[in-house]
């Protein structure tokens, strides 16, 4: 380690969760291909984005599911118990959120994210207009097991996981995170739980390629964060945004990719790329209706409900936890 790496790394001295970020960072970029969590892509700035993201014209899957949301608003509440707590895995805005405390007689509301700051300041605006909700956030990995408050452990649970963000598990990732939900709510809770559908590869490719280049910004600003919170240095202007798709894996993938041959470090680790080398930074896993019931039913759990937009673009499964 030269002594300006090692002043560096000096300078910017890691606490526990950004020490599971430096590991996991330094670890997929320098494996083969490389590739980086879309976990990370979550600070204020990213979440601030992706919400942008969401009104982009090309953006289809938020307003495709909350028109769906707010259209079988009714059918949901009929089969949400009272009195229930709602634990939203990765929460975000509270737009999709507001319509089920709506529509649905909940007593508290548990937000699970990562993001603690962006967490914390939804919690508050949603305490203004619900006042009489129990809002307990609790800033976690979602993917990971942690603990839900003592004050909702006797409540009947609801999970709620909108925004296909199931989409960006690996299928097997994305099983085990629907058992490991199921353990956190407990024997008979149920979960409400958003899924992109397959559906025309030009809608696809649009929706992750916008015209503003608003996901281009999103994608690149997890290399901002580990400039910013890891002493990296990256130069973003030697990185291109890219979404494809692939057919064979039913899957968008975006990329970033190197425009030239670079040296990269990163906690004293120097990490070298090819011209055209590419960080493999998300998946979006779409889904048809038979092949998410099939998994839901392999994870532990019970559909009860399917809703789909009348286009067929997106769906809403609502799900019941099986005893095995």
């Amino acid at each position: 380690m030269t002594m300006r790496a090692a002043a560096l790394t000096e300078a910017h001295r890691l606490d526990e969760t950004t020490s599971a970020f430096a590991g996991e960072a330094i670890a997929g970029l320098t494996q083969q291909p490389k590739q980086l969590s879309p976990k990370y892509f979550y600070d204020v700035t990213g979440s601030e984005l992706f919400e942008q993201i969401t009104r982009l014209p090309e953006y289809y899957p938020t307003r495709t599911e909350l028109g769906i949301l707010r259209d079988r608003a009714a059918e949901i509440a009929a089969i949400i118990p009272d009195n229930a707590a709602l634990v939203e895995f990765g929460a975000g805005a509270t737009t999709k959120v507001r319509l089920l405390l709506d529509a649905c007689e909940f007593s508290a509301y548990v937000p699970v994210d990562i993001s603690g700051d962006f967490l914390n300041a939804q919690a508050r605006g949603l305490k203004k207009d619900f006042p009489h909700l129990q809002i307990y956030p609790v800033t976690a990995d979602f993917t990971t097991p942690f603990a839900l408050p003592d004050r909702v452990k006797a409540m009947p649970k609801v999970g709620f996981f909108p925004g296909s963000t199931l989409g960006n598990f690996e299928p097997h990732e994305a099983s085990r995170f629907l058992r490991s939900a199921r353990d956190i709510l407990g024997h008979g809770a149920q979960m409400l739980i958003g899924v992109d559908l397959e559906k025309n590869e030009r809608v696809l490719y649009d929706a992750y390629n916008d015209a503003a280049g608003v996901t281009a910004r999103f994608n690149l600003n997890v290399l901002v964060r580990i400039n910013r919170e890891l002493g990296g240095n990256f130069d973003l202007s030697a990185f291109t945004h890219r979404a494809i798709y692939n057919r064979e894996r039913h899957r968008i993938e975006m990329h970033l990719i190197s425009n030239k041959s670079q040296t990269v470090r990163i906690q004293g680790r120097t990490i070298s790329f090819r011209i055209g080398e590419s960080i493999h930074t998300e998946s979006s896993y779409k889904y048809s209706l038979d092949r998410f019931i099939a998994l839901a039913k392999g994870s532990g759990w019970t559909p009860a409900a399917s809703w789909t937009d009348p286009d067929g673009m997106f769906s809403v499964h609502a799900l019941v936890a099986s005893s095995d």
